[in-house]
């Protein structure tokens, strides 16, 4: 049964040599798919992938992503960028250096809702208004009439999340979401993904090297290295029994965050 997001047999490569080999899995509606393994095991490579921001030289040359039914790498570029934002959203690890920083956030909120359809100033503020009340964020008129260097790294990239669900996407990728906090605000933004979750039915792919912010949002969990899957399965079994030595190594090397 096809999913919402399936990877088939992929290879992905840059100028031609592999960086990443055979990737296989299917995200359904809802769902959290983890993937965590050390830094240069190909997890960033794989979700930007999806996107098509592969940047120069990269492709994927083998197998086949699918979204929806589609096949993601045979999209024209104008067709992608009508599913970027709209249905397929993606949190940088640093969503602030996304920002720009001399506009407020609320044009920078306005121009990318504009940029999928056609969107008043007000109504754009409203949507945001009503996405940063359901994430608790208290002073959200403040927020927009902020500029990014007016805010802490943690809310401008809390900010940045909000950005990238405000056309409430079917997927969000989550690309390294809290390596740049500090523990507080790591747990603030494990805690509001979980909520976009429960209130949008939003599935997500984590990438992390941090087990403990899986352990603490998965449900399903595929551990890469040196750009293959050891291990890919349901997070409690293998959080509970990890068959590859790798993945038992990474249990046992980071702290643990559990849900709220």
């Amino acid at each position: 049964m096809e999913g919402l997001l399936d990877y088939r047999s992929v290879e992905i490569s840059y100028h031609g040599e592999s960086v990443v080999r055979d990737i296989s899995f299917s995200l359904k509606p809802g769902e959290i798919l983890g993937i965590a393994g050390e830094s240069g095991s190909g997890k960033s490579t794989i979700v930007r992938a999806a996107m098509g921001i592969l940047g120069q030289g990269g492709r994927v040359t083998r197998g086949d992503i699918r979204f929806e039914g589609r096949s993601l790498p045979e999209l024209p570029e104008r067709e992608m960028r009508k599913l970027r934002g709209a249905r397929i959203g993606m949190v940088f690890q640093d969503a602030g250096a996304s920002l720009c920083p001399i506009r407020r956030i609320r044009d920078q909120i306005h121009e990318s809702m504009a940029a999928h359809r056609k969107v008043s100033r007000r109504e754009a503020e409203e949507r945001a208004l009503e996405l940063f009340d359901r994430l608790g964020f208290h002073d959200g008129r403040r927020i927009l009439d902020s500029y990014p260097f007016e805010l802490s790294g943690g809310m401008n990239q809390r900010v940045g999340i909000a950005i990238a669900m405000l056309m409430n996407p079917s997927v969000l990728l989550a690309d390294e979401p809290t390596s740049a906090l500090d523990v507080c605000v790591q747990k603030q933004t494990v805690e509001e993904l979980l909520m976009l979750r429960e209130l949008c039915g939003t599935a997500m792919i984590l990438v992390t090297h941090n087990i403990g912010v899986i352990r603490a949002m998965a449900d399903t969990i595929l551990v890469l290295r040196y750009g293959e899957i050891v291990e890919y399965g349901a997070a409690a079994q293998v959080l509970k029994d990890p068959g590859a030595a790798y993945t038992k190594e990474l249990l046992a090397a980071v702290p643990r965050l559990k849900r709220a």
